[in-house]
């Protein structure tokens, strides 16, 4: 749940034990965590390899992603932003134009829009599909770190209660389809970040917050860790004589976060309470439709190579487009197709 379970290319075994982290949250409470970057700690020169063979990224008949009949965001998905911490104007413009992407549907192709469609794919008991429609809600600013600029797992929760009831512009209540994303700023530490995760997602607990809300929680890794968390933006210092990509947007740590807050919002529509898409016996332990394909960004990716994605005029990589911008944004495992898909594959 933590930015996202994945399996990648073949082997699966050998690639989901390197990639998947899972903690308990309080009491049990399963949330998954995301790394974006290749975790083997050195380069593999069959990671550039590619062919025929792996024109389904991430195939494989081992892989049992299961419907455990819970609720998934099958209403219009509004997006709530919780601003932790000090963010530039032009930040904020990044990653509010991605989540309005994902219903631009005039976007050129390949399209945020149409990388959201795998998403649209699950449906709940049913057999309603998830919202095609994700919007902007309301957002609430925390420049002056109410809870400090070290945060737990628990204190995210907390930060979460105070902007829906807050005495000024309280964040809106909405259960059944409102969708919390709180951001922190470069200068802010959550527990476990930059070590096993970049982000995560799980559900308040009411005797908490007084609510039931799906969140998610990303940091921008900017200062603390742009070789793990803002990956292939920057490079671990494991990997050697490699150069980064250039970020299409110009800011290698909101450019990291992008994919990582596709990743957790995928996850969140298909498994907000941890009961409805993953795969795995345990919800204590779930891989998830993002998880499934971590670090695969085009067709022949697996390992540390990323597959084959966009190059800009300006030497930016990318492999979709949204309203006005570009983004480099991981797969999601589709469960018609068995496989991982993008809207970037040769084969579309």
């Amino acid at each position: 749940m933590c930015q996202g379970l994945s399996a990648a290319s073949p082997p699966f075994a050998a690639f989901l034990s390197l990639t998947l982290v899972v903690f308990s949250l309080l009491a049990g409470g399963p949330v998954a965590a995301w790394r974006p970057w290749p975790q083997n700690g050195k380069m593999n020169v069959t990671d550039y390899a590619f062919g025929d063979s792996k024109k389904y990224e991430g195939s494989s008949e081992f892989v049992k992603l299961r419907y455990h009949m819970g609720p998934v965001l099958t209403t219009n998905i509004t997006v709530h932003t919780i601003w932790y911490g000090k963010w530039d104007r032009s930040q904020k413009k990044i990653i509010r134009e991605f989540i309005n992407s994902i219903s631009a549907t005039n976007s050129p192709h390949p399209s945020v829009a149409g990388w959201w469609r795998t998403v649209q794919l699950y449906t709940d008991q049913t057999g309603a599909n998830i919202s095609k429609t994700v919007r902007l809600g309301e957002e609430k600013n925390d420049r002056f770190y109410s809870h400090g600029k070290s945060l737990t797992r628990l204190s995210i929760q907390s930060v979460i209660k105070s902007a829906i009831t807050a005495k000024t512009r309280p964040l809106p209540i909405n259960p059944r389809s409102g969708l919390y994303l709180l951001l922190t700023a470069d200068d802010v530490y959550v527990q476990d970040f930059c070590t096993s995760v970049c982000g995560f997602h799980y559900f308040t607990f009411p005797s908490l917050v007084g609510y039931t809300l799906p969140y998610a929680w990303v940091g921008n890794s900017a200062k603390l860790c742009p070789g793990q968390c803002a990956y292939p933006f920057a490079l671990p210092a494991y990997i050697p004589n490699q150069k980064p990509f250039k970020s299409p947007n110009g800011d290698v740590g909101v450019d990291g976060m992008i994919s990582v807050i596709g990743h957790e919002m995928a996850e969140l529509a298909s498994n907000p309470l941890a009961n409805a898409w993953y795969a795995g016996q345990d919800p204590s332990f779930p891989v998830e439709i993002a998880d499934l394909c971590e670090g695969i960004y085009g067709t022949g990716g697996g390992g540390s190579y990323t597959g084959q994605v966009l190059d800009a005029r300006d030497g930016a990589t990318y492999n979709m487009n949204g309203i006005r911008r570009r983004f480099l944004v991981q797969w999601l495992w589709s469960h018609v197709l068995n496989y991982c898909t993008g809207p970037n594959a040769l084969d579309h």
